[in-house]
């Protein structure tokens, strides 16, 4: 878990500098699409992938003499997220992170097999469900057919029970409800997560950028 968290701090801190979480491009798929490219930080990413290396070496190894070590699996599941995250939001591989969010959905499914309440693992669950129930029919039949779950609303209980009773994802699946809320057109249900969570992390200044950007004329 120590160099799996390692990982996830260097990549929101790259999130935080690129702007990569601020919701206006995700309102839609138009927004998203065209998103400016991003100029990540090398330094960074060879640590950041050491990290994940080192995560994945430690979790094996635990495996290898217990396949349910809850550490291990929740390990794997942060990891493939993590890569996944990387992929898509930050080099625009979506292939490549469809990959590491299936890997990730399988990693979170046997964490949930043995340890019911690790409501952390919804998450992947809940991330894969609502962006592949988000994609064009035909994309969702095509990814349904190499495994990936396509159910948009019930990747959002995922996310929901994840942001209500997760341990350390908690946050973060606020975060991603809060865009899923933007994406659906709840501006209200956004506005109460992002408040929320603004209260919670006061020094965060994503939170209070993104209220203003909710409350701004349209």
């Amino acid at each position: 878990m120590g160099p799996v968290s390692e990982a996830a701090g260097l990549l929101f801190s790259e999130f935080n500098r690129l702007g990569v979480l601020e919701s206006q491009f995700y309102e839609n798929d138009d927004a998203f699409a065209g998103r400016p490219k991003l100029t990540p930080d090398p330094a960074l990413k060879v640590r950041f992938m050491d990290a994940i290396a080192r995560a994945e070496q430690f979790a094996h190894a635990r495996l290898a003499q217990d396949p349910k070590d809850r550490d291990a699996l929740f390990a794997l599941t942060l990891s493939s997220g993590l890569q996944a995250d990387y992929a898509a939001l930050i080099e625009k591989r979506n292939i490549a992170s469809l990959h590491f969010t299936k890997e990730a959905s399988a990693s979170a499914q046997e964490l949930l097999a043995v340890c019911h309440d690790c409501y952390d693992a919804l998450l992947a669950t809940g991330f894969s469900k609502y962006i592949i129930g988000s994609m064009a029919a035909p994309v969702r039949w095509i990814l349904r057919m190499g495994g990936l779950p396509s159910d948009k609303q019930g990747g959002i209980a995922d996310l929901q029970t994840t942001a209500e009773y997760g341990h350390y994802l908690a946050p973060f699946a606020r975060i991603l409800l809060s865009i899923a809320y933007v994406r659906e057109k709840d501006k209200p249900r956004a506005m109460q997560l992002l408040t929320s969570l603004h209260a919670e992390f006061p020094d965060n200044t994503l939170f209070p950028r993104e209220i203003a950007h909710l409350q701004a004329p349209r």
